[in-house]
């Protein structure tokens, strides 16, 4: 009988016990467990899986922005043309139960998947999709944010107090607009799917993110049970959100695979997954500072306008973390909402806080300027002891800690006044912001089976999408069974497992990691009433377990095995403290006088996340995060068509992420913190709090080195030659 431990988190925990576990191995910098796979391609991703008979689809695309299809051609050569009313029109948002909106006849977006056709090779079915002839009812509408009357979703306004009368009597003010641009998530991976049926149960091997989810997902759109549907995701290839539900490939593979009797893989092109795969909504924000007289924030205003299709219900949180990283007592947050004709907007890494942590602390400079206070110190003034408005305590905050510590180990007390840094034809400036992402946990289960060999085997269908999930949850259970790394086996990726958070919001590690630790906490328990004692008293250390003077090696303590499941969920901590990770970032760049290129010479950030389970993955973490910064602040742009809103940059020639050359060698530095409101294990997210105000770090850096401010980004050459006057 497999025993079950569950934990709903309603309470602290404070109890450090992972500290003074025997085995040492948590938190050790250990290389990935499943690396040698990857680099040496034996990992196998959602395309590389070569069942026998299989056939290719290619997805037929939209040419109008809407209406509905009154016809589609043949396509001579081909298997199949498959137009279904299964068939759907954009992604699904995380965590979704519901299959997205279906009916490819009808048009919502230039680009939008409309039909399926099928060959005996990619090539041939590609050539077919791209000639098929379609003919259409075409309809005018409108793609422009501006050019609607903006939605207000009531659950996104929130006020307290009077803005307008805090801007009327402050010493300083600031009042400006910023525009960010539509961006995709541009994993490596593209999005794909194999589909093979076995009478009424389906098999799909896909690019996903979260699959306990996405296996609602997808019997929703498919109808049939969830019974019959088996995900596979044991390796994906990068999603930062584009992967968090199920897409049209999936659904079309797993429709033309039933009607064809084989099976079927469908693979985008990296051109369709910028018209497919969710991009994040382009942004204009509108912030108000009032400063009074001793530097303390009396108004805040942040006003906000997204935009996505009529038919979705997700709106980028663009102020999320404005209500609780400052104090202020008069405070605004308006959210509108155009309903436009162009690609699906939905969760791009960190959705929210990417965006309005970067315009917010680009604002918080500027206000810093103009009173002339530096802007670390005008942040320190400004922190809340509890969460503004609410006055509900933070179950831990160390913002204060990230900015002090992350001044002195940058230097920031030689930071020179705007201009006055120049070596040769570049002007050298420094700017820093501070770091704030949402914390979450999400209900997660996991199996842990301890053999009577000394192995250890964790099952749970959490995915690893590059973030280094198969190692952590080996740690894990290595350090709460006493084995070394090498003796514990993580499989994942897999619906017939145990249903996990799944990768998305930061909460992955956490959460899953959690309900491991919670299998092996039973485990634990079980080897301790064999023992004659106590769970607590008991320690575990290379596969010999002691209690006092006795020790027995696990091999005579176990008959054969001993497995368990660990079962999270979050609780009333979820609303009784506000939950945040925090941190700071600092930048040096240098800016040419007469190009107006910029350069990012050096690049810091230091943050607190509660327990760091693995050095070196949670560093990449951050590596990561704050290289995706650097492409908000400088070359990252999703440009529509003004006409029919179409992706015009739709690959990566024409979508300028950041190369080797525009990123240098990044410092990570970790705070020490134990947070006990989010579980035993006491994590929290990481992955998307390193973009979270990195790309403003860059941003105030070019305004220290030249004096230009650049509010519609992000900040290319040509913005910097206009401020300069070139």
């Amino acid at each position: 009988m497999t025993l079950t431990r569950h934990l709903r988190v309603d309470g602290p925990n404070h109890d450090d016990r992972l500290d003074l576990m025997a085995q040492g191995v948590l938190g050790q910098p250990l290389n990935r467990l499943e690396g040698p796979l990857k680099v040496t391609g034996r990992a196998t991703y959602a395309a590389e899986a070569r069942p026998r008979n299989m056939a290719y689809g290619v997805l037929v695309q939209a040419t109008v922005p809407a209406g509905k299809v009154l016809e589609i051609g043949d396509a001579p050569g081909a298997l199949a043309v498959i137009q279904d009313k299964r068939m759907v029109r954009y992604a699904a948002q995380g965590m979704d139960e519901k299959g997205p909106t279906s009916g490819p006849d009808r048009i919502e977006y230039m680009g939008q998947s409309i039909a399926l056709v099928v060959a005996e090779s990619f090539e041939a079915a590609r050539h077919a999709a791209q000639n098929i002839a379609v003919r259409y009812k075409s309809e005018d509408v409108p793609v422009l944010p501006d050019a609607v009357a903006p939605e207000l979703p009531p659950k996104k306004q929130s006020a307290v107090g009077d803005v307008d009368k805090a801007m009327r009597d402050a010493a300083v003010t600031l009042d400006q607009v910023w525009h960010t641009p539509s961006q995709m998530s541009a994993a490596m991976e593209p999005h794909a799917a194999i589909a093979e049926w076995d009478g009424d149960q389906v098999t799909i091997r896909a690019a996903l993110q979260m699959l306990s989810s996405n296996r609602k997902q997808m019997a929703d759109a498919l109808g049939i049970k969830e019974k019959n549907l088996r995900l596979l995701a044991p390796y994906v290839g990068g999603g930062f959100g584009s992967k968090l539900g199920i897409n049209a490939e999936a659904v079309a593979a797993a429709i033309a695979a039933k009607q064809l009797g084989r099976p079927v893989m469908v693979a985008m092109t990296r051109q369709q997954v910028f018209d497919l795969a969710h991009r994040r909504s382009e942004t204009r924000q509108r912030i108000r500072l009032a400063l009074d007289g001793d530097g303390r924030l009396t108004g805040i205003g942040h006003d906000v306008l997204v935009s996505n299709l009529p038919s979705s219900e997700f709106t980028e949180p663009v102020a999320q973390a404005t209500p609780f990283t400052y104090q202020a007592a008069q405070r605004q947050v308006v959210h509108a909402v155009a309903r436009i004709h162009r690609g699906c907007a939905g969760s791009v890494r960190a959705p929210g806080e990417a965006v309005g942590v970067t315009v917010f602390e680009c604002a918080m400079d500027e206000l810093a300027e103009a009173a002339g206070i530096d802007p670390v110190e005008l942040r320190l003034r400004n922190i809340p002891d509890v969460e503004p408005t609410t006055e509900r305590p933070f179950s831990s905050h160390m913002l204060a800690e990230a900015l002090q510590e992350g001044a002195r180990l940058f230097g920031w007390s030689g930071r020179k006044s705007v201009g006055q840094r120049v070596e040769g034809e570049w002007m050298i400036g420094m700017g820093m912001a501070a770091a704030v992402r949402v914390n979450m946990l999400i209900e997660s289960r996991a199996r842990v089976t301890l053999l009577q060999d000394g192995h250890a085997i964790v099952e749970t269908d959490m995915t690893d999408i590059g973030t280094g999930t198969y190692t952590i949850l080996g740690q894990l259970a290595a350090e709460m069974l006493g084995l070394p790394a090498e003796r514990v086996e993580v499989r994942l990726g897999d619906t017939d497992f145990p249903p996990a958070s799944g990768s998305g919001g930061s909460f992955g590690a956490a959460s899953s990691g959690n309900s491991v630790y919670l299998a092996c906490e039973e485990i634990r328990s079980q080897i301790a009433t064999v023992m004659g004692c106590n769970e607590a008293d008991l320690t575990l250390q290379d596969g010999v377990a002691r209690a006092g003077n006795v020790s027995r090696p696990l091999s005579e303590l176990i008959t054969g095995q001993v497995t368990a499941d660990g079962h999270l969920q979050p609780g009333k901590t979820e609303k009784s403290h506000r939950q945040a990770t925090w941190g700071s970032h600092w930048a040096e760049v240098a800016v040419n006088r007469w190009t107006g290129e910029v350069r990012v010479r050096r690049m810091m950030g230091v943050f607190a996340c509660g327990r760091v389970l693995n050095e070196k993955t949670a560093r990449s973490q951050c590596l990561g995060g704050m290289s995706f910064g650097i492409g908000i602040a400088l070359t990252e742009a999703m440009e529509h068509d003004p006409r029919d809103g179409h992706a015009v940059s739709r690959d990566l020639a024409e979508y300028h992420v950041p190369t080797h050359a525009d990123v240098p060698a990044l410092e990570v530095h970790f705070l020490p913190e134990r947070d006990a409101y989010v579980g035993p294990l006491q994590a929290k997210g990481l992955g998307e709090l390193g973009i979270c105000g990195a790309g403003a770090a860059v941003l105030n850096a070019i305004h220290n080195a030249c004096g230009v401010r650049v509010r519609d980004l992000p900040a290319t050459p040509d913005k910097i030659i206009a401020g300069l006057g070139g």
